[in-house]
């Protein structure tokens, strides 16, 4: 019948053409032939010194990669088939299909164990891609410092037979990669060439003016990475700095005439006189209300010693406070984030040199310093520049005055004027 003289048709391969179109097909075969062709193998393979090359990958992450996609045959040969698949599986699969992936390749040994040092070993090149870092690069202990940071974060629960150390569980894994979704964006396509802008390789361009010692800033570019990794696309060009304690004075009303005239979203961040670095991500102007208010576009953020995110869980809608001149002790004065009145997730008062952070079922965070009561060093705020299209977007849905002041609006109701205002 003929089946002896060709090999039988690979049922993997035939069930992964079905998730892409024909177009889809065509332009793998043609970004496959090219890439052959740079491997001198007659057009049959793709080696692994090219792949690293074309997807950037150096070191072990690539060779751990390639050893995936070529479903571990250790034969240096990536076929055709074998990258119609791992892209089936990597791309187009479901979200277990491509965690589980993702969790084989940071097990970059290989053994089936993902251990503290495996994960230091991505983090290490997902810097080295991102950041172009050499180890010659003066900043080398910097970045080494930061991993240590987003290691801090991982957990590893899972007993290891013979070793003191335990490992990282899959369910490990998956809260680690929500604790860091831009270590989850980056980790999730790195079969999409560097320059097709690869998502979670963008770090934005950070503005601030030269009256500023740059050593005196908080966000650093890895910071910046890590904050946008929670972030949309469009937020990612350019931020500018719009406060500093060391420029502006610790004081809540500079504080807010500094934002006054940013139109989108801002990033305060703390670092407080135990060392702790940490701050939230405002998706909403701070303007005085005499309630909660904003979306759940907001969250909260640890920079140092840990580096996580705490993105609105929906148990409540108490995600951003910005109460000033109230004399109610029901409306304390000062800025915000999440949890209730005097158990705020994050807290400054508005005399700026003191602040809370408790636990907070509104975006699922911890105590985001050492104790709950917090004594800030600096205080910065970032304004987030909105491209052209996004401000006229903005532009579009605001409404009036009235609207906007939501506080002054209850004033109106309580002496009968703001229907006859409008």
């Amino acid at each position: 019948m003929g089946n002896s003289q060709s090999p039988p048709a690979d049922p993997r391969f035939s069930s992964a053409t079905r998730a892409f179109t024909q177009k889809d097909l065509e332009d793998l075969n043609s970004l496959f032939v090219s890439l052959a062709a740079q491997s001198k193998s007659n057009n049959e393979y793709v080696s692994l010194s090219v792949f690293q090359a074309y997807f950037g990958l150096k070191g072990s992450l690539g060779e751990r990669l390639f050893d995936l996609v070529t479903q571990q045959r250790k034969d240096n040969k990536l076929t055709f088939h074998d990258l119609v698949i791992a892209k089936s599986v990597y791309e187009k699969g479901t979200r277990d299909d491509i965690e589980e992936f993702i969790y084989q390749l940071i097990d970059v040994t290989g053994d089936g164990v993902v251990r503290r040092c495996d994960i230091e070993s991505v983090l290490a090149a997902i810097f080295w891609n991102i950041f172009s870092l050499e180890a010659s690069n003066p900043g080398l202990n910097t970045h080494l410092e930061i991993i240590n940071e987003f290691l801090n974060a991982a957990i590893f629960s899972k007993a290891v037979e013979g070793a003191a150390e335990k490992s990282m569980s899959f369910e490990d894994f998956r809260s680690w990669c929500t604790l860091l979704p831009s270590v989850r964006k980056f980790l999730g396509s790195l079969l999409i060439q560097p320059d097709a802008g690869r998502p979670g390789s963008q770090v934005p361009q950070l503005m601030h003016g030269d009256n500023i010692n740059p050593d005196l800033i908080l966000l650093r570019e890895e910071y910046a990475w890590h904050i946008g990794g929670a972030l949309p696309h469009h937020e990612l060009e350019e931020w500018k700095l719009l406060y500093h304690s060391a420029i502006n004075g610790m004081s809540f009303n500079t504080f807010l005439g500094s934002t006054l005239n940013g139109e989108g979203p801002t990033i305060l961040i703390i670092k407080d006189k135990d060392g702790y670095i940490y701050g939230g991500y405002a998706s909403q102007p701070w303007e005085r209300h005499g309630n909660f208010y904003g979306d759940l576009k907001s969250f909260l953020f640890q920079l140092y010693p840990k580096a996580s995110i705490f993105k609105p869980t929906g148990a409540n809608n108490n995600v951003q406070w910005c109460a000033a001149n109230f004399s109610s002790e029901s409306i304390p004065n000062g800025i915000g984030f999440g949890g209730r009145v005097n158990h705020f997730g994050l807290f400054l008062s508005a005399s700026f040199d003191v602040g809370q952070t408790f636990t907070c079922t509104t975006f699922g965070s911890p105590c985001l310093s050492k104790t709950s009561r917090i004594f800030p060093e600096v205080i910065e705020c970032w304004g987030i520049i909105q491209n052209g299209a996004q401000k006229e977007k903005l532009d579009a849905i605001k409404g009036t005055v009235l609207d906007r002041f939501k506080e002054e609006r209850h004033m109106l109701n309580m002496v009968g004027l703001a229907n006859s205002s409008e």
